[in-house]
């Protein structure tokens, strides 16, 4: 972990026992640390799905080809 702080937070309790039933966490802090790790991965998901379209590729590659050709490099 990066770095600590400590923080006061009134967090729904039901809620909050539900995430760590459905987690099999043990504790609050355990439960708050992966809530959090799991927001902040589906956010930059999210981003990386936004830029699906925007990106242009070659004209004419062919991935299988290079697909094939990186696998019988190996």
């Amino acid at each position: 972990m990066e770095g600590r702080m400590a923080t006061n937070l009134a967090i729904d309790d039901v809620l909050l026992e539900r995430a760590r039933r459905i987690g099999n966490l043990r504790t609050k802090k355990e439960t708050v640390t992966q809530a959090l790790t799991e927001f902040i991965q589906r956010r930059r998901q999210r981003e990386i799905l936004k830029s699906l379209g925007t990106i242009e590729f070659r004209k004419g590659w062919d991935y299988k080809k290079d697909r094939r050709d990186r696998e019988s490099s190996r």
